[in-house]
């Protein structure tokens, strides 16, 4: 049995921009592709007319004409679709359970949007235990590769490294894992900020000039964690970018011109509920490409 990919979708620009580029994705990789549109009958408490058949028929609809459009487009895509008759946060993460990655449209350049309307998106990022691809529909452009995405589809992946070599593991995986798919090169970014009391003591910033300097650390960080996997992908050309600067900042510049950027989310208890973290944050709501975010202990 094939790996699945999970897209959903409710009919607009946002949700058709996500499920080609979920197609895309998966003639490149060889997996199958789950359209879900969740559609669940509420009636409301005000006086609106309201026709649970007409409404049920619309949303089989979305379902039909997005399978028609992926077949059309995709003539050798592996694909099933189904309305779900739940609300779309718990009926996508039931669907996402067991899949290579969950695909999402997002609106414009403001937060998160698209067929989830802001929050949902929010929830399924942070609860999701697999990868979840936000997909931008640009300026009205309902299709990744129309008029004005040439750069993108020929950019670069780029991924954010933190931390160690095995807290970075399955971020890199999956970011080196979608370069090879993509014949791509893959620009590998670490930033690092200067910790309070070197900002704050000339004595403890020339002591750290002697030991070799902070960057040189980072540097050497991040090409351990980039060793097994350089060793595992040799066909990914391999660009390693440490800069000094707040992490989102640093990755959005560096993803100006990507076809997709990679971060990771740390899956962590909190008594706030899951959260997708300040980095994941930044990017998904201003990076221009596609933003997979993937969880990681």
């Amino acid at each position: 049995m094939k790996r699945t990919l999970v897209v959903g979708v409710d009919g607009s620009p946002e949700s058709r921009a996500a499920a080609d580029w979920a197609a895309e994705e998966a003639v490149r990789r060889d997996l199958h592709v789950h359209v879900v549109h969740a559609w669940l009958w509420q009636p409301l408490a005000v006086p609106l007319v309201q026709d649970r058949g007409v409404e049920a028929r619309r949303a089989q609809e979305i379902l039909d004409e997005t399978r028609a459009e992926l077949t059309r487009r995709h003539p050798r895509l592996s694909l099933t679709a189904e309305v779900v008759p739940d609300v779309p946060v718990p009926a996508l993460l039931r669907a996402a359970e067991r899949a290579e990655m969950l695909v999402l449209g997002t609106r414009g350049h403001s937060a998160l949007a698209g067929f989830l309307l802001g929050s949902y998106g929010q929830q399924l990022i942070a609860s999701a235990q697999c990868p979840v691809v936000s997909v931008r529909a640009r300026h009205g452009i309902a299709t990744p590769g129309a008029a004005g995405d040439e750069a993108a589809a020929e950019g670069e992946v780029v991924v954010g490294q933190q931390g160690g070599a095995e807290e970075s593991a399955d971020v890199l995986r999956f970011a080196f894992e979608a370069a090879a798919a993509h014949k791509a090169p893959l620009r590998a970014v670490r930033a690092w900020s200067l910790p309070p009391v070197y900002a704050y003591s000339p004595g403890s910033m020339w002591v750290a000039e002697q030991l070799g300097g902070l960057e040189p650390f980072e540097k050497a960080a991040l090409e351990q964690s980039l060793e097994p996997w350089k060793a595992k992908y040799p066909e990914v050309d391999v660009v390693a970018h440490v800069e000094q600067g707040s992490a989102g900042h640093v990755l959005l510049s560096a993803a100006s011109d990507a076809r997709l950027l990679v971060v990771g989310r740390r899956i962590r208890e909190s008594a706030l509920g899951p959260r997708t973290g300040s980095v994941a944050h930044a990017v998904l709501h201003h990076a221009t490409c596609p933003v997979a975010v993937v969880p990681h202990r």
